[in-house]
């Protein structure tokens, strides 16, 4: 149980995945994640124009070592790691989706999977993660 007294299962890494919500869920989604131990970092891809913004945008966000993130194999690398975030899981919030994938429609789906593809890394791994992502 959570400090707060309300549980919704985050710190369960058989039940992470990736998962749209509604923009206005992401702040409670947030205390959710930090209440239940995991690092949550919110990331606003609104204004993102193309792959190389995208990635630079999760790359700050992330606070990836130089070096990495640089394409979506590096990103998924990176995401498979995290060893500069240690944590006992984590929960990225994303923002501003439609409107990537109204610009990018192909890298958001590529961006969707390689999150789904980490969420099931780190579950084999016993340690929760959570993408939601905030729909229009």
């Amino acid at each position: 149980m959570s400090e707060s007294g309300f549980d919704i299962g985050l710190g369960d890494p058989s039940q992470a995945g990736v998962f749209e919500v509604d923009s206005a869920d992401l702040p409670a989604l947030a205390a959710a994640a930090r209440d239940a131990g995991l690092l949550a970092l919110r990331i606003d891809l609104a204004g993102c124009d193309g792959k190389r913004a995208l990635l630079l945008r999760l790359a700050t966000v992330l606070d990836l070592p130089a070096g990495r993130g640089g394409n979506w194999d590096a990103l998924m690398d990176a995401l498979r790691d995290l060893s500069w975030l240690p944590a006992p899981g984590y929960a990225l919030l994303f923002d501003g989706t439609a409107q990537l994938h109204a610009a990018l429609p192909h890298e958001t789906d590529v961006l969707l999977g390689i999150l789904q593809e980490a969420s099931q890394w780190w579950a084999e791994a016993d340690v929760p993660f959570w993408a939601f992502l905030a729909g229009p």
